[in-house]
This record gives C-alpha cells, sequence and structure tokens, in this order.
C-alpha cells in the first residue's frame, strides 16, 4: 500500500531557502521533504490511487485560489518538537482546502487539530530547535496559491509529487 501525501508547495526560491535552512540545523529529513504546508498528513491508501485523484480533482474545484503570507516562528513545544514558520494570511483558505481534501476517501482522524503551517525543524534537540526559532524569527515571504499536490512517498527518495491539482479560477463579475 502506498502511503501519499496532499500539500501546497512552497515556491521558490523560498521553498529551497527554507528547506536548506532545515538540513542545516541538522533536520535529517529535510532532504527528503518538499518545503509544503500540510493539508493530509501521510496515509496509507490503497494501491490504484485513481480514486484518490477524482477525489482531489473535485476537491479542487471547492476552493478559489488565495493569497499566503508566511511571517515569524512558532512552535509546537512541549506537545511536539517541532519549530515552524507561521501563517499569517490564507490559513482560513487552508482551513478550507484541508477539509474538503480530507474526506470521502481521504476522511483521516488527525492526531492534533488541523494548524496549517511550515516545519523548518523536527525531532531536533532543545538547543538547535531554540536555534530555528530565533534565526526564522524574521522570515517574510508572500505567495500565490492555485494548486496543491499529492505526494507519494518512496523509500529511497522521499516525498515526491506525482500529481498537481489546480484549484477553480475566481470569478470575475462585471
Amino acid at each position: 500500500m502506498p502511503t501519499i501525501g496532499v500539500a501546497v508547495a512552497i515556491p521558490e526560491p523560498w521553498a529551497t531557502e527554507l528547506q536548506d535552512y532545515r538540513t542545516s540545523v541538522g533536520d535529517v529529513m529535510a532532504a527528503t521533504i518538499p518545503t509544503h504546508i500540510t493539508l493530509v498528513p501521510p496515509t496509507e491508501v490503497a494501491d490504484d490511487l485513481g480514486d484518490v485523484e477524482r477525489h482531489l480533482a473535485a476537491a479542487a474545484t471547492r476552493v478559489a485560489p488565495f493569497e499566503v503570507h508566511l511571517r515569524g516562528t512558532g512552535t509546537f513545544r512541549p506537545v511536539s518538537p517541532v519549530v515552524f514558520v507561521n501563517l499569517v494570511e490564507g490559513i482560513s483558505q487552508c482551513e478550507q482546502l484541508a477539509a474538503a481534501v480530507r474526506s470521502g476517501p481521504l476522511d483521516v482522524v488527525l492526531d492534533y487539530p488541523y494548524h496549517p503551517h511550515v516545519t523548518v525543524a523536527h525531532h531536533l534537540d532543545d538547543e538547535r530547535l531554540d536555534r530555528a526559532f530565533d534565526e526564522l524569527a524574521d522570515f517574510d515571504c508572500r505567495f500565490a496559491v492555485d494548486s496543491f499536490h499529492l505526494y507519494v512517498h518512496d523509500d529511497q527518495h522521499g516525498w515526491r509529487a506525482s500529481r498537481d491539482f489546480a484549484l477553480k479560477p475566481r470569478l470575475r463579475v462585471g
């Protein structure tokens, strides 16, 4: 059974900048995880991804393209050893999109309430988590989100985008 995830990809140049940063603080998984905002966490699915892909295509029609603004850092400590970059704009749209994709064949139970974010340090000692929290406190970028991606996990290469799904276009009146 393949393991999949669904996420909004962070565009360049910020994707590489944040992935390189994650590597620099010693997060060994950074090289195998594209920089992203999770919509569906790692989930095992049936071998045929057809139902999942049809479901994601339908979900994409329910949310219009939107803007994301990433700024500053946050953490899930002490509950989970994670430091992340905050979303300060685009939160509600990510929540709507996550709800749309986490239904039907991807109706998964989450371990924690959904909180859109971009992980920059995970499962590191407190010193390195503190360093990431402090050093990225001034991080700031904005970008448009007009699609999301289905990722499939490969044991040798990590997470690879297998298909993208365009969000419905905005309707112009007048």
